[in-house]
């Protein structure tokens, strides 16, 4: 019976919609990537700043986040920083989406807990190929 109840959440979860949470202060910058990522299956939703991406986080545990940096009322770096200290089930993925592109700024956003970089302006063959580098894609 145990191995049947295990077998039934092994399947639920492979089943389960993968959820993505766009993070921009450009509406059309939210718009191209949530595009892209519901054409890979996700179930996206949009924040416009690290706060209100936070709340919904603590709400509903994204699968994979991808974050601008520089933004009104709390920063890329801020919010991945408090999302890292935030207790979850499950940790997802962050991918900085950025015009900050030197050394220096991608250290910095890998740090504090982004798991990987891609600068703008960006395309979507670009993000793809991030996505399917951390397999999420």
């Amino acid at each position: 019976m145990a191995e049947a109840r295990a077998a039934a959440a092994a399947r639920a979860a492979q089943t389960r919609l993968r959820r993505c949470l766009v993070v921009d202060d450009s509406r059309m910058i939210r718009k191209l990537a949530r595009r892209i990522v519901e054409a890979l299956g996700y179930e996206a939703a949009e924040a416009e700043n690290g706060e209100e991406a936070l709340a919904r986080c603590k709400a509903a545990m994204p699968d994979l986040v991808i974050l601008d940096w520089n933004m009104p009322v709390m920063s890329g770096i801020e919010f991945v920083t408090r999302l890292r200290a935030t207790p979850a089930d499950r940790v997802p993925r962050v991918i900085f989406c950025t015009s900050n592109a030197q050394a220096g700024d991608i250290h910095k956003g890998i740090s504090a807990g982004a798991d990987d970089y891609v600068v703008k302006p960006f395309d979507e063959a670009t993000l793809r190929a991030k996505l399917r580098d951390l397999g999420m894609a």
